[in-house]
């Protein structure tokens, strides 16, 4: 089985190209944030090449920029070949099957338009100061229970 699924923010704003036969294609790649940061605190991320064919590189093209969220689907594709000095050099590439919008098209514009460049947080982002082990009191539906609530997957057992 050949499946990915990934989300992440486009690094570049799309430039839709054509085929000889007039086939519509896009090349662009996300950065997708790893679930961990690195020794000194900073979180890293992956750039992921992704191919889209026809009317979805079109759609994409149309509808998104640089730093808008995508969540896509599509397979691996891997090849070879030899760069302009003859060097053998590999590929690596998702080719894009499905694909979701995941921002409101508000949020997609603010993502391109702050005053930073970069794009604004989301609810799909990592928080980099909380805790996965700290709970927020007001935010916990069982604290009026006065006590802990066990969370075990074997209480069937």
């Amino acid at each position: 089985m050949n499946k990915v699924v990934l989300m992440g923010r486009l690094t570049a704003k799309p430039e839709l190209r054509y085929t000889a036969g007039n086939t519509a294609y896009l090349r662009f790649s996300i950065a997708v944030n790893r679930n961990f940061t690195s020794a000194d605190g900073k979180r890293e991320a992956d750039f992921i090449n992704i191919v889209a064919w026809r009317k979805q590189a079109e759609t994409i093209a149309k509808y998104f920029d640089k730093g808008n969220l995508i969540a896509l689907e599509g397979r691996i594709q891997t090849g070879n070949y030899d760069d302009k000095d003859g060097n053998k050099r590999n590929s690596f590439d998702v080719v894009l099957d499905n694909f979701e919008f995941v921002e409101s098209k508000a949020a997609r514009e603010a993502s391109t338009n702050n005053s930073y460049g970069e794009p604004e947080p989301t609810p799909y982002d990592f928080q980099e100061n909380a805790s996965q082990n700290e709970v927020n009191v007001e935010d916990d539906p069982f604290a009026e229970l006065g006590e802990s609530v066990s969370i075990d997957d074997n209480f069937l057992d």
